[in-house]
């Protein structure tokens, strides 16, 4: 609420009779010449001015925005609602009952924790596929989802009806951040404060880091980490510094050919190697108009892939056609219109903005391209793709005799190409997937035989597509892709081709809308005929949900160590994401996952390879079967309406008969089960006084971790299946839980104890204090010689010696998904500080919040230049300065070997603003938010 107005600003719009509350931008001097997102945070501080935290100052501050400074003033951003998705809300709701507890132990009314910015959660992050290829999958996939997480479920119908402006959309109805497009998202705000219609900006923090895709609408937002995410929830305002905004600059058309996916992926590889981390991304120019609403959220959704905060489309007639479309109410269409003109929200492309860079793409110049095996940003033009896998196998595979390339040949001699039989898709036949003739670590390895139980026969080898998966909100939001896919498929089955047997086929559109105009087009049959059918309404394959392979493909792929490819229409395809029997994955448009499930291999070259033969044994290549744009459109037109999304989205908070039959508790304080092994009582706030403990400084640490670079938060965080001989897997068999039913990390987000053991056991993650290791090892200095042991395990007993715990790392460290257990994880192990030369931002502000130190190496210093080996002792003076309500640029870092030898370096102190660092001193935001609240 505003208690101040310095500039004056505060006005009314009348739309259609209407009176609205709204603070006008004009009032400010500099405002008219801003881009359109800091627009949006400067109408933010003008309506929340309280003369304390957001002062006058700070207005005029971005109002007089310099592009070409360097971030220096920090901003306090009130963000108009919180957005989740289940994996990331689950620990957020745990963590609200459990404040509220604490609130009452500290003599508090438990009832004052409550959202006080609208919060909504889409549950979309459970399903998985584990049936596939059949009509009753969609079905059976949502069974076995309700009995994996019925407790879950319960939980969270219980903080539906227990915290006010807390709405949840029961699972099965589809992707958080395509239902935000299409549903959730007001594009304009209006709320009654102090008995006046107040409108404003929609803007959004959410807790994953492809809530950007709602920045296509013109709807400034991004991902938080949950901590930060019930930090807002709570009215806490996210601490920022007014960002650099990178202008791009958008003309031309997509050429026939490519599609909105390769656009995509051709900007990511451009804004990553020009270099936005921590910057906006502002989209302007003539050629904006031209870009469809989906084009610009499948954009908008690719910014954690290129580094940004944000990438912002302003808004427009195409914005508002996609409002009307999507069954948004006249109200509410004409208040955006009339609100963006008045404040000048509304694109003008003749009007010179400021902007710090600048980047141009010409969309005629982007070619079909795929992206991997490993980084989204590492692009591979489709014309390349044989060549480039070719290069990539070396990484994965082993060879004492020849080259891969020699071998590969041998496999497929250009004069004798193998020959596929086409009828369904259990037909025998044999085919070499991709080969190399060795096999990891030197053995000869000719193709595999594999007899499936239901009869089919095929040779596996190196790079056999295993999973063809279109799924993510990325694409499945976008009908242009879509259906291109879908024509692809009839095209494909009218010449006679099938998908090759060893592929593992799904589809997991992001709402039910998908569907809808599958079945209004006719289109649905032909999917299915290659083994394409609806799985589930959900992330699934994207974000590690694939389900198993086929039993047989997977014991053949790990008793031979083939290195099998994934092939998705997603947005991440770091390693060990997909499946762990996967160790390529690759991104593609939804027509070329059809295309490579009908290839089998990635050593294939859609130019001269051809896919099979027709009829009359003529063969066919993908220029024979990939759609016209025209029939694309057509088909978009003729097959998509309004009354599809008002149909789709009624009473979607309401739920199925699953969700309508949970059995649900009741009361202000949630009833903890003890012997849950889904949702417990997390520790962050046992043993908390009202008032912070001093910090201090760290003596005698040890390293848990010596990193690399590009360490994700998939590496760090628990994501997808894990095994019974992990910390993990023992501690639910301890627990009674048979293996069976262990479910996905993701799905016991709500269980600290089976996080922590997670933490840093990615089966990829490479630990330099042990030699040619993967996963989660370390060595255990609490023994003689520090033997090799499990982190987790390692970790208690540095907790038992009272020994705090440092993690060493390269660049980048922390970047893809917004994951809160990467920091929550880190500080429940006993880490206190993390050094390394990078940080993606939103993993550095989560460790803050978290009460663990984020230090940075001096420029062009690292682990390897300063010759530290992980097997020293740290110490880290400076720290208590924070106490005195100062900030210190650098802390003094020394490390002692083993042999009694010392080395000393200034480390930057990546604490970046004031908030973060009261904080930390509070030992994390979730205890400073809960003494503001008891105090």
């Amino acid at each position: 609420m505003s208690t101040v107005d310095s500039f004056g600003s505060k006005g009314v719009l009348n739309v259609a009779g209407t009176d609205y509350e709204i603070f006008r931008l004009n009032s400010v001097e500099g405002a008219d010449s801003l881009p359109f997102s800091l627009k949006v945070l400067l109408e933010n501080l003008l309506r929340t001015e309280d003369g304390a935290n957001i002062t006058a100052d700070h207005v005029r501050a971005l109002a007089g925005w310099d592009p070409n400074a360097e971030p220096d003033t920090e901003i306090q951003f009130t963000p108009a609602r919180v957005i989740m998705q289940d994996f990331t809300g689950v620990p957020c709701v745990v963590d609200l009952a459990t404040m509220r507890e604490a609130v009452k132990e500290l003599g508090g009314d438990p009832k004052r924790v409550n959202p006080l910015a609208p919060a909504e959660m889409v549950i979309d992050h459970s399903v998985q596929i584990d049936a596939f290829g059949n009509a009753g999958a969609l079905e059976r996939n949502m069974e076995i989802e309700y009995q994996r997480n019925g407790e879950r479920y319960q939980f969270l119908r219980w903080g539906q009806t227990a915290f006010d402006d807390f709405k949840v959309v029961p699972p099965g109805t589809g992707i958080v951040h395509q239902v935000n497009i299409e549903y959730l998202a007001r594009t304009v705000m209006t709320r009654e404060v102090d008995g006046a219609l107040r409108a404003y900006p929609d803007t959004c923090v959410g807790t994953d880091s492809h809530t950007t895709m709602v920045n296509g609408l013109g709807v400034l937002g991004w991902g938080v980490g949950g901590i930060e995410a019930e930090a807002a929830m709570l009215g806490q305002p996210v601490s920022m510094l007014i960002p650099r905004v990178v202008g791009f600059k958008l003309s031309g058309s997509i050429p026939a050919g490519a599609t909105a996916t390769d656009v995509v992926l051709t900007i990511t590889e451009m804004l990553r190697k020009h270099g936005v981390v921590g910057k906006f991304v502002e989209f302007y120019g003539e050629g904006v108009a031209a870009v469809p609403l989906a084009n610009r959220a499948t954009i908008g959704n690719m910014s954690p892939e290129f580094g940004s905060t944000a990438a912002m489309f302003p808004i427009d007639d195409v914005t508002l056609d996609y409002l009307r479309l999507t069954g948004r109410s006249q109200e509410n269409i004409a208040l955006v219109e009339a609100y963006a003109k008045e404040q000048g929200l509304w694109h003008d492309p003749s009007r010179e903005l400021r902007f710090s860079e600048f980047l141009e793409l010409d969309l005629s110049t982007v070619v079909p391209s795929i992206s991997g095996p490993k980084r989204p940003q590492d692009r591979i033009e489709l014309s390349d793709a044989k060549e480039q896998f070719r290069k990539d196998i070396h990484n994965y595979v082993t060879i004492e005799d020849g080259s891969v390339d020699e071998a590969l040949d041998e496999s497929f001699p250009a004069s004798d190409a193998p020959s596929f039989t086409h009828a369904d898709s259990h037909t025998t036949e044999t085919a070499r997937a991709a080969s190399a003739a060795n096999g990891a670590n030197g053995r000869p390895s000719s193709p595999v035989q594999v007899k499936t139980a239901d009869g089919r026969e095929f040779e596996l080898d190196h790079g056999a597509v295993s999973i063809a998966s279109i799924t993510s909100c990325t694409n499945t939001s976008n009908p242009s892709v879509m259906l291109a896919a879908a024509l692809l498929a009839r095209n494909a089955v009218d010449k006679g081709l099938t998908s090759k047997p060893w592929v593992k086929t799904s589809v997991a559109p992001g709402s039910k809308v998908v569907t809808d105009y599958y079945e209004k087009s006719g289109l649905t049959p032909y999917l299915e005929k290659l083994g394409f059918y609806i799985v589930g309404y959900g992330c699934a394959t994207c974000i590690g949900n694939s389900g198993p392979l086929e039993p047989e493909i997977s014991e053949a792929i790990q008793a031979n160590d083939l290195s099998v490819t994934a092939v998705l229409s997603g947005n991440r395809n770091f390693e060990g994401r997909i499946n762990p029997d996967v160790k390529m994955n690759y991104l593609a448009s939804p027509p070329l996952v059809i295309a490579y499930a009908l290839a089998g291999t990635m050593d294939f070259d859609f130019e001269t390879d051809a896919l099979g033969t027709d009829s009359e044994g003529n063969e066919v290549f993908l220029k024979d079967i990939w759609p016209n744009p025209t029939e694309v459109q057509e088909v978009i037109d003729s097959s998509i309406d309004e009354g599809m999304f008002v149909k789709g989205y009624e009473g979607v908070f309401e739920g199925d008969e699953r969700w309508k039959a949970l059995d649900t508790p009741a009361g202000d304080t949630f009833a903890w089960a003890e012997d849950s092994t889904y949702v417990r009582k997390p520790p962050y706030f046992e043993g908390m006084k009202a008032q912070p403990d001093p910090v201090q400084d760290i003596t005698g640490a040890r390293v848990l971790l010596k990193l690399g670079d590009s360490v994700t938060t998939d590496h760090i965080s628990p994501a997808g299946s894990f095994k019974s001989d992990t910390p993990a897997g023992q501690y639910l068999l301890a627990n009674g839980v048979e293996r069976k039913d262990f479910n996905s990390y993701g799905s016991r987000r709500g269980n600290h104890e089976v996080m922590i053991r997670g933490t840093f056991a990615n089966i990829r993650i490479k630990n330099q204090l042990l030699d040619g290791v993967e996963g989660g090892f370390t060595r255990d200095f609490t023994q003689d010689g520090g033997p090799q042991a499990y982190v987790y395990d390692a970790a208690q007993n540095y907790q038992a010696a009272g020994t705090p715990l440092v993690v060493l790392a390269g660049k980048e460290y922390g970047s893809g998904s917004s994951r809160d257990w990467a920091a929550k994880g880190t500080a429940l192990l006993g880490v206190k500080a993390v050094i390394a030369e990078s940080y993606e931002r939103i993993h550095r502000s989560n460790l803050i919040g978290m009460g663990v130190l984020p230090l940075q190496f001096p420029a062009g210093e690292s682990a390897a230049t300063l010759g530290l080996t992980g097997t020293e002792t740290f110490s880290v003076e400076g720290v208590t300065e924070l106490n005195n309500g100062t900030t210190p640029k650098t802390l003094k870092v020394t490390a002692t070997a083993e042999d009694g030898s010392s080395k000393s370096f200034d480390a930057v102190l990546r604490i970046d603003t004031p908030g973060e660092a009261d904080y930390y001193r509070n030992g994390g935001i979730l205890q400073y938010v809960l003494r503001q609240i008891s105090a």
